[in-house]
Protein backbone atom coordinates (compact mmCIF):
# COMPACT_ATOMS: atom_id res chain seq x y z
CA UNK A 1 0.00 0.00 0.00
CA UNK A 2 1.25 3.47 -0.45
CA UNK A 3 -0.74 7.22 -0.77
CA UNK A 4 -2.41 8.29 -3.53
CA UNK A 5 -1.48 11.39 -5.60
CA UNK A 6 -2.47 14.19 -2.97
CA UNK A 7 -2.59 12.27 0.10
CA UNK A 8 -6.16 13.40 0.66
CA UNK A 9 -9.44 12.00 0.79
CA UNK A 10 -9.97 13.16 -2.59
CA UNK A 11 -7.65 10.64 -3.61
CA UNK A 12 -11.30 8.72 -4.17
CA UNK A 13 -12.42 9.26 -7.83
CA UNK A 14 -14.99 11.35 -8.06
CA UNK A 15 -15.09 13.06 -4.45
CA UNK A 16 -15.16 16.38 -3.31
CA UNK A 17 -14.51 18.04 -0.73
CA UNK A 18 -15.70 21.81 1.00
CA UNK A 19 -14.59 24.00 3.73
CA UNK A 20 -15.79 27.34 5.28
CA UNK A 21 -14.64 29.11 7.97
CA UNK A 22 -14.89 32.37 10.10
CA UNK A 23 -11.96 33.30 11.73
CA UNK A 24 -13.63 35.32 14.22
CA UNK A 25 -15.69 32.47 15.04
CA UNK A 26 -12.99 30.34 15.35
CA UNK A 27 -15.19 27.75 14.04
CA UNK A 28 -15.99 26.57 10.59
CA UNK A 29 -17.84 23.46 8.51
CA UNK A 30 -16.46 20.94 6.45
CA UNK A 31 -18.67 19.04 3.34
CA UNK A 32 -17.44 15.69 1.14
CA UNK A 33 -19.56 15.65 -1.55
CA UNK A 34 -19.72 14.55 -5.68
CA UNK A 35 -21.44 14.76 -8.46
CA UNK A 36 -23.06 11.55 -7.89
CA UNK A 37 -24.92 10.03 -4.55
CA UNK A 38 -22.86 7.52 -2.38
CA UNK A 39 -23.46 4.66 -0.25
CA UNK A 40 -22.49 5.42 3.49
CA UNK A 41 -23.06 4.27 6.80
CA UNK A 42 -21.46 5.40 10.52
CA UNK A 43 -20.77 3.83 13.73
CA UNK A 44 -20.31 5.91 17.29
CA UNK A 45 -17.52 5.36 20.11
CA UNK A 46 -17.60 8.37 21.65
CA UNK A 47 -19.96 8.94 24.74
CA UNK A 48 -21.65 12.74 24.07
CA UNK A 49 -22.22 12.33 19.99
CA UNK A 50 -23.90 15.27 17.98
CA UNK A 51 -25.23 14.34 14.55
CA UNK A 52 -28.13 14.84 12.26
CA UNK A 53 -29.50 11.79 9.85
CA UNK A 54 -27.61 8.95 11.18
CA UNK A 55 -30.20 6.93 11.96
CA UNK A 56 -30.81 5.97 7.78
CA UNK A 57 -27.33 5.10 7.34
CA UNK A 58 -28.09 1.74 9.51
CA UNK A 59 -27.95 -1.74 7.32
CA UNK A 60 -31.40 -2.10 7.53
CA UNK A 61 -32.60 1.13 6.66
CA UNK A 62 -34.30 1.56 3.11
CA UNK A 63 -32.42 4.82 2.02
CA UNK A 64 -28.89 3.44 0.34
CA UNK A 65 -27.66 6.48 -0.77
CA UNK A 66 -26.52 10.26 0.13
CA UNK A 67 -25.89 13.29 -1.86
CA UNK A 68 -23.33 14.87 1.39
CA UNK A 69 -21.61 14.42 4.77
CA UNK A 70 -20.65 17.53 6.60
CA UNK A 71 -18.22 17.96 9.47
CA UNK A 72 -18.23 20.72 11.68
CA UNK A 73 -18.00 22.93 14.47
CA UNK A 74 -20.65 24.89 16.38
CA UNK A 75 -21.98 22.00 18.62
CA UNK A 76 -25.80 21.15 18.19
CA UNK A 77 -25.54 24.97 16.08
CA UNK A 78 -23.37 23.52 13.52
CA UNK A 79 -25.88 20.92 12.59
CA UNK A 80 -27.59 23.64 10.62
CA UNK A 81 -24.74 23.45 8.31
CA UNK A 82 -26.33 20.25 7.00
CA UNK A 83 -29.18 22.75 5.98
CA UNK A 84 -26.91 24.98 3.94
CA UNK A 85 -25.83 21.67 1.89
CA UNK A 86 -29.37 21.18 1.06
CA UNK A 87 -30.29 24.46 -0.09
CA UNK A 88 -27.13 24.31 -2.45
CA UNK A 89 -28.44 20.42 -3.47
CA UNK A 90 -32.02 21.61 -3.95
CA UNK A 91 -30.71 24.58 -6.01
CA UNK A 92 -28.89 21.68 -8.55
CA UNK A 93 -32.24 19.74 -8.24
CA UNK A 94 -30.33 17.31 -6.00
CA UNK A 95 -31.41 14.28 -3.95
CA UNK A 96 -33.65 11.65 -3.34
CA UNK A 97 -36.63 11.77 -5.96
CA UNK A 98 -40.03 11.00 -4.39
CA UNK A 99 -42.98 11.59 -7.06
CA UNK A 100 -42.30 15.52 -7.51
CA UNK A 101 -40.37 15.83 -4.53
CA UNK A 102 -36.63 15.87 -4.32
CA UNK A 103 -35.41 15.70 -0.62
CA UNK A 104 -31.21 16.02 -0.59
CA UNK A 105 -30.06 13.53 2.00
CA UNK A 106 -27.15 15.01 4.27
CA UNK A 107 -26.01 13.45 7.45
CA UNK A 108 -23.73 15.46 9.88
CA UNK A 109 -21.28 15.62 12.68
CA UNK A 110 -20.13 18.19 14.77
CA UNK A 111 -17.75 19.06 17.69
CA UNK A 112 -17.41 20.88 20.55
CA UNK A 113 -15.70 24.84 19.98
CA UNK A 114 -18.29 26.84 21.40
CA UNK A 115 -15.58 28.15 24.13
CA UNK A 116 -12.31 28.38 22.30
CA UNK A 117 -11.96 31.88 22.07
CA UNK A 118 -14.15 32.65 19.56
CA UNK A 119 -17.00 35.50 18.40
CA UNK A 120 -19.86 33.45 19.76
CA UNK A 121 -22.01 36.18 20.52
CA UNK A 122 -24.23 35.80 17.07
CA UNK A 123 -27.82 37.22 16.50
CA UNK A 124 -28.59 34.66 13.53
CA UNK A 125 -26.85 30.54 13.42
CA UNK A 126 -23.56 30.80 11.27
CA UNK A 127 -23.79 27.51 10.73
CA UNK A 128 -26.40 27.42 7.55
CA UNK A 129 -24.42 29.90 5.77
CA UNK A 130 -21.05 28.39 6.24
CA UNK A 131 -22.39 24.90 5.26
CA UNK A 132 -23.56 26.58 1.98
CA UNK A 133 -20.68 28.08 1.60
CA UNK A 134 -18.13 24.77 1.94
CA UNK A 135 -20.57 22.86 -0.33
CA UNK A 136 -20.03 25.83 -2.93
CA UNK A 137 -16.40 25.03 -2.27
CA UNK A 138 -16.34 21.48 -2.96
CA UNK A 139 -13.13 20.61 -5.00
CA UNK A 140 -10.88 18.09 -5.45
CA UNK A 141 -8.09 20.14 -3.99
CA UNK A 142 -8.15 21.31 -0.27
CA UNK A 143 -6.43 22.79 2.68
CA UNK A 144 -5.61 21.39 5.78
CA UNK A 145 -4.49 22.55 9.45
CA UNK A 146 -6.80 25.34 10.64
CA UNK A 147 -9.80 25.28 8.39
CA UNK A 148 -12.92 24.28 7.79
CA UNK A 149 -14.68 21.67 10.85
CA UNK A 150 -10.73 22.08 12.17
CA UNK A 151 -10.63 25.86 13.28
CA UNK A 152 -11.15 25.71 16.20
CA UNK A 153 -10.33 22.35 17.43
CA UNK A 154 -8.27 22.06 20.40
CA UNK A 155 -6.48 18.30 21.40
CA UNK A 156 -5.06 17.69 25.03
CA UNK A 157 -2.42 19.53 24.22
CA UNK A 158 -1.77 21.24 20.87
CA UNK A 159 -4.34 22.78 18.72
CA UNK A 160 -6.08 20.22 16.40
CA UNK A 161 -7.64 20.70 12.90
CA UNK A 162 -8.67 19.20 9.36
CA UNK A 163 -6.13 16.34 8.57
CA UNK A 164 -6.88 14.25 5.71
CA UNK A 165 -4.69 10.81 4.45
CA UNK A 166 -4.61 8.19 1.95
CA UNK A 167 -3.12 4.59 0.95
CA UNK A 168 -4.11 2.97 -2.94
CA UNK A 169 -4.64 -0.93 -2.02
CA UNK A 170 -2.47 -3.94 -4.07
CA UNK A 171 -6.15 -4.57 -6.14
CA UNK A 172 -5.96 -0.75 -7.26
CA UNK A 173 -8.81 0.31 -4.81
CA UNK A 174 -8.38 3.52 -2.45
CA UNK A 175 -9.15 4.25 0.90
CA UNK A 176 -8.92 7.85 1.93
CA UNK A 177 -9.70 9.64 5.57
CA UNK A 178 -10.49 12.78 6.71
CA UNK A 179 -10.89 13.94 10.12
CA UNK A 180 -11.68 17.11 12.53
CA UNK A 181 -9.19 16.17 15.15
CA UNK A 182 -10.73 17.96 18.56
CA UNK A 183 -10.11 15.45 21.30
CA UNK A 184 -10.15 15.34 24.99
CA UNK A 185 -6.77 13.40 24.96
CA UNK A 186 -3.26 14.26 23.56
CA UNK A 187 -2.05 13.27 19.74
CA UNK A 188 1.76 13.75 21.10
CA UNK A 189 3.72 12.61 23.65
CA UNK A 190 5.38 14.11 26.77
CA UNK A 191 7.39 17.36 24.92
CA UNK A 192 4.93 17.49 22.55
CA UNK A 193 7.64 16.70 19.89
CA UNK A 194 6.45 13.15 18.83
CA UNK A 195 2.54 11.71 17.78
CA UNK A 196 1.19 9.06 18.81
CA UNK A 197 0.73 7.86 15.61
CA UNK A 198 4.22 8.50 14.42
CA UNK A 199 4.84 4.39 13.77
CA UNK A 200 1.97 5.06 10.75
CA UNK A 201 3.64 7.65 9.79
CA UNK A 202 4.61 7.54 5.58
CA UNK A 203 7.88 9.77 4.72
CA UNK A 204 7.28 12.76 7.00
CA UNK A 205 3.63 13.94 6.66
CA UNK A 206 3.63 14.70 9.76
CA UNK A 207 7.35 16.38 10.73
CA UNK A 208 9.17 12.75 10.34
CA UNK A 209 10.13 13.16 14.14
CA UNK A 210 9.81 8.90 14.59
CA UNK A 211 8.63 7.47 17.57
CA UNK A 212 9.05 8.49 20.75
CA UNK A 213 12.14 6.27 22.05
CA UNK A 214 10.28 6.78 26.11
CA UNK A 215 8.50 4.24 27.09
CA UNK A 216 5.23 3.87 29.70
CA UNK A 217 3.47 6.51 27.58
CA UNK A 218 0.04 7.47 28.83
CA UNK A 219 0.36 7.02 32.38
CA UNK A 220 0.04 10.81 33.03
CA UNK A 221 -2.66 12.69 31.06
CA UNK A 222 -1.98 15.75 30.81
CA UNK A 223 -4.07 18.64 29.17
CA UNK A 224 -3.70 21.96 28.84
CA UNK A 225 -6.82 22.19 27.19
CA UNK A 226 -8.46 20.93 30.21
CA UNK A 227 -6.60 23.77 32.34
CA UNK A 228 -8.34 26.18 30.10
CA UNK A 229 -11.24 24.36 29.37
CA UNK A 230 -14.13 22.04 30.81
CA UNK A 231 -13.69 18.58 30.21
CA UNK A 232 -17.03 18.43 27.45
CA UNK A 233 -15.74 20.60 24.97
CA UNK A 234 -14.11 17.64 22.65
CA UNK A 235 -15.01 15.19 19.81
CA UNK A 236 -12.94 13.47 16.95
CA UNK A 237 -15.34 13.22 13.58
CA UNK A 238 -13.99 11.85 10.51
CA UNK A 239 -14.86 10.24 7.48
CA UNK A 240 -13.14 7.19 5.27
CA UNK A 241 -14.00 6.68 1.85
CA UNK A 242 -13.35 4.23 -0.86
CA UNK A 243 -14.22 3.60 -4.36
CA UNK A 244 -14.70 -0.01 -3.83
CA UNK A 245 -18.22 -1.11 -3.93
CA UNK A 246 -19.13 -1.44 -0.72
CA UNK A 247 -22.64 -2.60 0.76
CA UNK A 248 -24.16 -0.18 3.62
CA UNK A 249 -23.68 -3.08 5.94
CA UNK A 250 -19.80 -3.34 4.75
CA UNK A 251 -19.45 0.66 5.13
CA UNK A 252 -20.55 0.44 8.83
CA UNK A 253 -17.56 -2.64 9.10
CA UNK A 254 -15.24 -0.09 7.80
CA UNK A 255 -16.29 2.80 9.81
CA UNK A 256 -16.02 0.66 13.21
CA UNK A 257 -12.59 -0.72 12.16
CA UNK A 258 -11.35 2.70 11.34
CA UNK A 259 -11.81 3.52 14.73
CA UNK A 260 -9.31 2.04 15.29
CA UNK A 261 -7.05 4.81 13.83
CA UNK A 262 -8.63 6.95 17.10
CA UNK A 263 -7.21 5.00 19.28
CA UNK A 264 -3.50 4.85 18.02
CA UNK A 265 -3.45 8.14 17.25
CA UNK A 266 -5.15 9.62 20.76
CA UNK A 267 -4.28 9.15 24.47
CA UNK A 268 -6.80 8.71 25.62
CA UNK A 269 -9.60 7.80 23.07
CA UNK A 270 -13.77 7.19 22.90
CA UNK A 271 -14.13 8.52 26.44
CA UNK A 272 -17.69 9.42 27.92
CA UNK A 273 -16.31 13.13 27.05
CA UNK A 274 -15.92 12.61 22.93
CA UNK A 275 -18.46 12.41 20.49
CA UNK A 276 -16.10 10.27 18.26
CA UNK A 277 -18.47 9.48 15.57
CA UNK A 278 -16.49 7.69 12.14
CA UNK A 279 -18.77 8.06 8.37
CA UNK A 280 -17.60 5.32 5.81
CA UNK A 281 -18.53 6.18 2.29
CA UNK A 282 -18.35 3.73 -1.23
CA UNK A 283 -18.29 5.26 -4.46
CA UNK A 284 -18.43 2.15 -5.87
CA UNK A 285 -15.85 3.01 -8.88
CA UNK A 286 -13.29 0.66 -7.97
CA UNK A 287 -13.43 -2.97 -7.01
CA UNK A 288 -16.07 -4.99 -7.91
CA UNK A 289 -15.29 -7.86 -5.30
CA UNK A 290 -13.19 -5.98 -2.30
CA UNK A 291 -11.53 -7.43 0.34
CA UNK A 292 -13.44 -5.38 3.09
CA UNK A 293 -10.41 -6.91 5.85
CA UNK A 294 -7.63 -5.16 3.67
CA UNK A 295 -10.46 -1.71 3.24
CA UNK A 296 -10.98 -1.46 7.53
CA UNK A 297 -7.22 -1.69 7.35
CA UNK A 298 -6.67 0.69 5.57
CA UNK A 299 -8.91 3.14 7.05
CA UNK A 300 -7.97 2.58 10.39
CA UNK A 301 -4.19 3.56 9.16
CA UNK A 302 -5.86 6.45 7.11
CA UNK A 303 -7.33 8.00 10.11
CA UNK A 304 -4.38 7.53 12.39
CA UNK A 305 -1.89 9.73 9.40
CA UNK A 306 -4.89 12.17 9.37
CA UNK A 307 -5.27 12.90 12.98
CA UNK A 308 -1.54 13.37 13.10
CA UNK A 309 -1.63 15.78 10.10
CA UNK A 310 -4.32 17.78 11.95
CA UNK A 311 -2.58 18.73 14.09
CA UNK A 312 0.67 19.16 12.46
CA UNK A 313 -0.67 21.73 9.94
CA UNK A 314 -2.31 23.60 12.34
CA UNK A 315 -1.21 27.82 12.19
CA UNK A 316 -1.64 29.86 15.07
CA UNK A 317 -4.27 32.28 15.21
CA UNK A 318 -5.31 35.70 17.57
CA UNK A 319 -6.58 34.40 20.74
CA UNK A 320 -5.48 30.83 20.38
CA UNK A 321 -5.89 29.14 23.72
CA UNK A 322 -3.37 26.75 23.26
CA UNK A 323 -0.10 26.48 21.04
CA UNK A 324 0.36 25.17 17.81
CA UNK A 325 3.01 21.77 17.39
CA UNK A 326 4.94 23.61 14.58
CA UNK A 327 5.46 26.46 17.52
CA UNK A 328 6.51 24.14 20.10
CA UNK A 329 8.87 22.62 17.06
CA UNK A 330 10.36 25.42 15.36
Amino acid sequence: MKPGPKNLITDVSGLLVGNAQDDALKSGTTVVTAADPFVASVHVMGGAPGSRETDLLAPDKSVTEVEALVLSGGSAYGLDACSGVVDGLRAQGRGFQVRDAVIPLVPGAILFDLLNGGEKDWTENPYRALGRAAFEDASDEFTLGTVGAGTGALTAMVKGGLGSASLVLPDGSTVGALVAANPVGAVTTPGDKHFFAASFEIGDEFGGQGVDPATGLGLQLDSRKMQAMSPRENTTIAIIATDAALTKAQCQRVAVAAHDGIARATVPAHTPHDGDLVFALSTGNGASVPDTSLIGHAAAQCLARAIARAAFEATPAPGDLLPCWRTLNA
